[in-house]
Parts: C-alpha cells; sequence; structure tokens
C-alpha cells in the first residue's frame, strides 16, 4: 500500500471559512478514514488551508514525510492561488478530489484549481464524486504509480555480463536511464558469478537439491546434461548471486548467461527461477527481479509490474509461437519462469508440486536443470517497454493465461520445447497488430488487470502507452 498525503484547501475569506470548517473538516475526515481502511498510510495537516503562508507550510510539512500520492481535497469553493503555493511547496505527485455536494461549490473550486495548475503545465490527476470504494480505488491506482516511479530513482541494477547473442534489444542506454529513470548501472562480469558460487558452502548447496528432490514433481537425472553435481552447481550460482545483491547493493539484475556460462559452466535456469520466487530452499524471499539474457529493459519492466502488482513475481518470457486454432500464445523460455506461477501460491509446496527438472537441451552443452512447469490460469496484463528511434514507450495489453489438461498441455508444449515452462496466453492484442507492432521477443507479464495503473506510471515518466488490445489511433506512426 501507499503513503498518501490529504490537504484540504479552503476559502481565503475569514467569515466564509468559519462557517464551512467543519463542513470540510468532517468531509476530510470521510476521506482519510476510507483510504486508512484500504490499507494506506495517510498523512494530514492540523488544519484547512487558508493562506498562501500555511499552503507553502502544509506543503513543505507534508513534503518532508515523502508521500507518494499528495491529495489536494476541495469541499468548498477553495482559492485556486492556495493551490498553486501548495504545488509548489509539494513537488510530488498530486490529484485533485473534488467533493460532489450541492450544498457547497467543492467541484467548482477543483476545477479552478485545476485549470490554474493546467496554464502553467504542472501535472496531476483528478478525481470526484463520493468517498466510495471506486474513490478508494481510483486514488489507490494512482498512488501505486507514483510510488512505484518514484522508487525506481536511486536504483542500482546489476548487468552480468555484457550483450547475449547480438540481442540490441537487451542493452540500454545507461546514460537515459539515468536521466529519465534515476537507475545507475552496475556492470559486473560474469565471472564474478562463477569465483563466488566456488565459496558457497557444499551443505547449502546440498540442501538446495534435497529441497528440490524432496517437493518438485521431479527432478529427471540423466547421468550427463542433469547430475546431482550440475544441480548443485546451479544452487550455488543462485546463492553466489543473491550475495551479490547484498554485498553491491543491488535492487534488480540480469544475466547474460548465453553463451559463456551456458557453454561452459551451467545453465541459469534455477539461478533466475529462484530470484524472482518469493521463497527458496531456506525459506521465504522478497524476490528479486532477474532478468535472463541480462535484457535491461525486460528487468526494468518487470521490476514496475512487479510494484504495480503489490510484490508478486513477474513473469519474463518468449513470445514463442502462435497457436493460430486455438487462437494462444505459447510464452516459452528455458527456466525463466518463477516457480511461482504454476501454482501462485506463496507456499513453495504448492507450486513445486507441479514443477519439473528436466536435463537442459542443446542450446545449452554445460548442462543444468531446465525448471518446467505450465502457469496457472488467470486474468494477466502483459507489458513491456520497448524504444522507438531510441525513445521509450510502454507496450501493454490484457488477457489470460489457461491451463488445459494434461494431456493437451503435453502436446502443445511438445510442439516447441518441452522440457522448458510455458503459459498458454489469449490476449485482447490481435496477432497481426501484435506481430506487426511489438518492439521485442521477450513479453513480461503480472496477474490482474494492471493498465491503469501502468498508465498513470507512464504519464509520471512522461512515456507514451501503446494498448495493443485497442486500435491504433489515426495516423499513428510504427
Amino acid at each position: 500500500m501507499a503513503r498518501i498525503g490529504v490537504l484540504s484547501i479552503s476559502d481565503g475569506r475569514d467569515f466564509v471559512h468559519r462557517q464551512t470548517e467543519e463542513f470540510i473538516a468532517d468531509a476530510e475526515c470521510r476521506l482519510v478514514e476510507a483510504l486508512r481502511g484500504a490499507g494506506h498510510e495517510v498523512l494530514t495537516a492540523p488544519s484547512a488551508i487558508t493562506s498562501n503562508r500555511e499552503a507553502v507550510r502544509h506543503g513543505r510539512e507534508l513534503a518532508d514525510a515523502h508521500p507518494d500520492l499528495t491529495v489536494l481535497h476541495y469541499a468548498v469553493w477553495a482559492f485556486p492561488q492556495f493551490t498553486m503555493m501548495t504545488a509548489e511547496a509539494i513537488g510530488g505527485p498530486m490529484l485533485l478530489f473534488g467533493s460532489i455536494d450541492p450544498v457547497q461549490p467543492g467541484m467548482v473550486g477543483m476545477l479552478a484549481a485545476g485549470g490554474a495548475l493546467d496554464q502553467i503545465g504542472r501535472r496531476h490527476w483528478r478525481a470526484w464524486g463520493a468517498v466510495d470504494d471506486e474513490l478508494v480505488a481510483t486514488i489507490g491506482r494512482y498512488a501505486t504509480a507514483a510510488r512505484t516511479v518514484g522508487s525506481l530513482r536511486g536504483q542500482t541494477f546489476g548487468r552480468i555480463g555484457g550483450r547475449p547473442m547480438g540481442m540490441n534489444t537487451t542493452v540500454a542506454n545507461t546514460d537515459q536511464w539515468q536521466r529519465r529513470f534515476g537507475i545507475d548501472v552496475e556492470e559486473i562480469d560474469q565471472w564474478e558469478l562463477v569465483l563466488c558460487s566456488e565459496r558457497v558452502p557444499g551443505a547449502q548447496a546440498r540442501a538446495g537439491r534435497e529441497w528440490f528432490e524432496r517437493l518438485a514433481a521431479g527432478v529427471h537425472y540423466d547421468g550427463c546434461a542433469l547430475t546431482p553435481d550440475l544441480l548443485e552447481r546451479q544452487i550455488r550460482s543462485y546463492v553466489a548471486m543473491r550475495e551479490l545483491i547484498t554485498e553491491r547493493g543491488l535492487d534488480f539484475c540480469g544475466i547474460k548467461g548465453q553463451p559463456e556460462l551456458t557453454d561452459n559452466f551451467a545453465t541459469m535456469d534455477v539461478t533466475e527461477a529462484l530470484l524472482n520466487d518469493p521463497y527458496d530452499f531456506e525459506g521465504p524471499k522478497a524476490p528479486v527481479v532477474c532478468a535472463t539474457e541480462a535484457d535491461m529493459d525486460g528487468a526494468l519492466t518487470m521490476q514496475i509490474l512487479q510494484s504495480v502488482g503489490g510484490g508478486v513475481p513477474a513473469l519474463f518470457a518468449d513470445v514463442r509461437h502462435f497457436h493460430a486454432d486455438r487462437g494462444i500464445w505459447d510464452l516459452c523460455n528455458s527456466g525463466q519462469h518463477a516457480t511461482w506461477f504454476a501454482a501462485r501460491s506463496d507456499d513453495p509446496a504448492e507450486n513445486l508440486r507441479l514443477v519439473h527438472l528436466h536435463p537442459e537441451v542443446f542450446f545449452f552443452p554445460a548442462g543444468g536443470a531446465s525448471i518446467q512447469h505450465f502457469a496457472a490460469p488467470g486474468e494477466m496484463t502483459f507489458a513491456r517497454l520497448t524504444r522507438l528511434s531510441g525513445t521509450y514507450r510502454l507496450q501493454l495489453t490484457r488477457g489470460d493465461f489457461e491451463r488445459y489438461d494434461d494431456e493437451t498441455n503435453a502436446e502443445l508444449a511438445r510442439q516447441s520445447t518441452p522440457e522448458w515452462p510455458h503459459a498458454f496466453a489469449r490476449w485482447d492484442a490481435p496477432a497481426d497488430r501484435f506481430l506487426a507492432r511489438f518492439g521485442a521477443n521477450h513479453v513480461h507479464a503480472v496477474p490482474g488487470d494492471r493498465r491503469a495503473t501502468l498508465r498513470a506510471a507512464a504519464e509520471l515518466l512522461d512515456i507514451e502507452v501503446e494498448d495493443l488490445g485497442e486500435p491504433p489511433s489515426p495516423g499513428a506512426g510504427r
């Protein structure tokens, strides 16, 4: 949940404010209690704003508490300059809420204030109406978007290795990231991962292997591409990445993997899946976004999706195949899918009973286990930050994951790579439009319809949103 500031704006005439003070306080109380009831932390001022000095003082005091979003509340007619002074003092994301009540012209106060802000180009959102569940949800979405964007600034992305297999879409401009998102990029050689993994205690690696053997639907050793020693090497790599994340202060990361590690060390499937999971063999853990192929824009998209999704794991997948006869997409990419997606449970036993560890396929001669399962059904938002002529855009669509009977799942998986995880997706975007316009081979997803929150976040970032499930506007470019 978010931290929300609430400031009520009033009339600047003393004799008017004396008559409306109680009305304003009662209306503010209803708003504050509703937001707190939804789980948000709410900060307020000691009184409504009735002068420029109060606007600056209350605004600065609230700004010092670093709210994700500040709601300026209009229950009555309010002098617009108070809003202008408050906005200057606040500085951060702001929403104007106008109470709809025929007794007092709160809506008029909101419109006058909003128009004044428009004249100077001060971005803000607006909401109006009764204090009900719909209003609280609307404010919550904007607050979540503001929290998401604000949290990016000051984060560090750890890129383990460089560009994989000539994939330009996985490499972003670090200057552009610093300027637009406030994110630093820490470059780390893959050799660090190998060296750190050698220092992981044998007992810890063994515990991870036995955890999979005990809880997974199957660990299919073949004595060559997958052995107990290779699985323990993958566990060591995971533990080593956790240590690197702590030592280097990384907030999210990506591992190149191909071809150096996958040719000579081990595939990173287990490492990447466990980092994105909310648990491991030692207990609950906060998931850390880790993108395969060191995909920077993919990792950033996942970081945003994880935030708007309330902390649940975000999916990373290739757009592998379109089954035209069924109208579904097979989203499949090595072992990158977090095991959480198998049952969408915080209990690893619930997920792992649906997960198989298979010997890795010929693409990865160093061997190791691939994480295989079929994603649980449910509504999803699919999205990715892509770049058109160097400018970021957020491409998205709403859809659903589908899962079928065992025979159908297996038959569909055999048409691509059965050893890898699969998410069968049906989304709003028509196949022709998606294939003609989508700017990458990787796509990401989070449960629920999060499009409204993502649009608000993109607005704060000055990024265009392209909903591929909606027809493009006339004259829209590529």
